[in-house]
């Protein structure tokens, strides 16, 4: 497991950037579709070996000035500003935004009454674990035959996904999922809650190259929204419209909520959760 969040986090970032979107030309000689770290360092006013020596891990603290001079270069959104500045604390000795409180399963009365509003769409609550603590019960009639709430609640989810031969068959994107939910694990100075690295840890051991190289390489910005595809046992192809909502900083949790993305699925998740046809409709992507 690399301790260089921050350099992987920049470097991952500028591979990702194309020199159009920050104005600048595409040569015919380019090699990769990212920025060059030299293109980088002229747009961001800093040296080049300075920006080898954070990408690298030899310097973790950049002042920041830099910190905000690399993130404009890069055109990042607010989401990965705010982990950029997250990483770059949680290098300084000592800081830690969470205080090492336990990953939080107690789910607040008021955020169960949500669930119930939300019936019969599939939604759940999650922690920084990956953790399922309470679901609807569509969430239940759509997940359930896949797998992922054997043993009852809490369910791990990224357990399931990276130890679990069903998995793979249910998540045609599994590649893509992957890598989301390891950045997920990743968020922040993960290092100093104790649970997170026993399930880091753990699915190293168990998963094998398939988590630990990501563990390497992956940033740790997830997703908040996106299309995910499922080959569903019951159901047959299905397209889901993901909504991740994070609760407050003193929930240390997050909202996930499937909605149907077309009409087909939304038929199928209505035959699923056996309510009336058009009781779930399909919204866009």
């Amino acid at each position: 497991m690399s301790d260089n969040d921050l350099g992987v986090f920049l470097r991952n970032v500028r591979e990702q950037v194309t020199p159009a979107r920050v104005g600048l030309p595409t040569g015919p000689r380019r090699r990769t579709p990212g920025l060059r770290r030299s293109e980088l360092a002229t747009l961001a006013g800093v040296s080049v070996e300075y920006l080898t020596r954070l990408e690298q891990g030899r310097d973790r603290r950049p002042s920041a000035a830099v910190l905000g001079a690399l993130a404009e270069a890069l055109a990042m959104t607010p989401a990965q500003r705010v982990h950029l500045h997250r990483l770059a604390k949680g290098a300084e000795p000592g800081f830690n935004c969470t205080g090492a409180a336990a990953p939080n399963r107690v789910v607040r009365p008021p955020i169960r009454a949500l669930l119930d509003q939300l019936e019969p769409a599939p939604a759940a609550v999650r922690n920084r674990l990956g953790e399922v603590l309470a679901c609807t019960d569509g969430y239940r009639r759509l997940f359930g035959p896949t797998g992922q709430l054997d043993g009852g609640l809490p369910a791990n989810f990224p357990r399931y996904l990276f130890t679990d031969p069903r998995a793979r068959e249910v998540y045609p994107d599994w590649e893509h999922l992957a890598d989301k939910t390891v950045a997920t694990l990743r968020q922040g100075p993960y290092r100093s809650i104790p649970e997170v690295v026993a399930l880091i840890e753990e699915l190293t051991l168990t998963a094998g190259r398939a988590f630990a190289d990501r563990m390497r390489t992956v940033d740790g910005v997830p997703d908040t929204h996106g299309i995910t595809r499922m080959n569903h046992p019951e159901a047959g192809a299905l397209r889901l419209s993901s909504e991740r909502l994070d609760l407050s900083a003193d929930d240390d949790q997050y909202l996930l909520v499937d909605l149907p993305a077309d009409d087909a699925t939304a038929a199928a998740l209505d035959t699923l959760v056996g309510r009336r046809p058009g009781g779930l409709r399909a919204v866009s992507g």
